[in-house]
């Protein structure tokens, strides 16, 4: 069972992100491509409100996320994920060209998510993109993927 290190948030920084990301690289490069769609959809789900408060009328990243989990639970093929991915990233080009940079890179998230029913590896960026919306998800984003593993 892996556990979490102390960390103190009010003194966050770069060292501790990058420790953060080396244990998560360590963790996502040995489970199972379903857990790793599950858990890119919850990181994004996580700040997919960036997304929706700037864009109220555009599901297409909630789309992608919904389509990520329909894969993992068999109801849709890897090619309908990866078309909702590619509708995501769309939306995160709409949105960047608005210079809504967060919102752009939360949806990018939402693509990476769905995404990851293709190549599982897409889960650590949707993961990445999540984090620009607030540098401190991923430490939410660690005790989630610990939380899934040690079930």
């Amino acid at each position: 069972m892996i556990k979490l290190v102390e960390m103190n948030l009010a003194n966050f920084d770069n060292e501790i992100d990058t420790d953060i990301i080396k244990k998560i690289s360590e963790i996502t490069s040995k489970i199972n491509q379903r857990v790793l769609a599950i858990w890119a959809s919850d990181c994004v789900e996580h700040v997919l409100s960036y997304f929706e408060e700037k864009y109220p009328n555009d599901d297409r990243p909630r789309k992608a996320v919904e389509a990520a989990r329909a894969w993992v639970n068999g109801e849709i093929s890897v090619g309908e994920a990866r078309s909702a991915a590619f509708a995501a990233h769309a939306a995160a080009r709409d949105a960047r060209a608005a210079e809504e940079d967060i919102a752009s890179a939360v949806a990018r998230a939402a693509g990476h998510a769905a995404a990851t029913a293709h190549v599982a590896n897409h889960a650590v960026h949707a993961a990445n993109y999540a984090v620009k919306a607030n540098p401190k998800e991923r430490v939410w984003q660690y005790e989630k993927l610990l939380e899934m593993i040690n079930q």
